[in-house]
């Protein structure tokens, strides 16, 4: 990591894949973790949880991981450095991410000082979303979004995406 404001990412890829009927990750990982690496971000890290899928990432494995995406993203921040500042929450099924945003978002935290910051499109919170090591034990196991957030427009960069089932893949995959 670096030595000034290290910032970690960690991509949530626990899921059982259960609407997509296959194990989406195995398409989509490899191809968000290519976007976040575009970005400015120090380190990634993934949290595997139903399926073990191969990561060109350092990967932790969360054993609660059916108790929520945010008993993942415990995991996966208990995982970094103990000198890691903030971490920038990604999902790996979101194919389209743009790594301007995660760049967006740290500069809007880096200016700001928020604890929490998050990616909107069309006024809806999306990811990414930071979270300064302050707010890592108030998360509850459905997730960040009950923290309130710093919101950061990121309509013109285009939503990262959200596959649920195969007709939700991008072409380009």
């Amino acid at each position: 990591m670096g030595t000034t404001n290290p910032v970690g990412a960690v991509v949530l890829a626990a899921g059982a894949s259960s609407r997509f009927g296959d194990v989406k990750q195995r398409l989509l990982l490899e191809p968000v973790l290519d976007r976040i690496r575009a970005s400015s971000v120090d380190d990634v890290l993934v949290v595997l949880g139903a399926h073990e899928v191969p990561s060109s990432a350092p990967a932790v494995h969360c054993p609660d991981w059916e108790r929520g995406r945010g008993a993942s993203l415990r995991c996966g921040l208990q995982a970094l450095g103990e000198d890691t500042e903030a971490a920038v929450v990604l999902l790996a099924d979101g194919p389209n991410l743009s790594p301007a945003s995660i760049d967006r978002v740290l500069e809007v935290w880096q200016e700001s000082g928020a604890e929490v910051v998050a990616a909107t499109y069309d006024g809806n919170r999306g990811h990414p979303v930071l979270l300064t090591r302050a707010v890592w034990d108030r998360i509850p196991d459905e997730g960040a979004r009950s923290l309130p957030a710093l919101l950061v427009p990121c309509d013109d960069l285009g939503a990262p995406g959200d596959v649920d089932v195969p007709a939700d893949l991008p072409e380009t995959l």
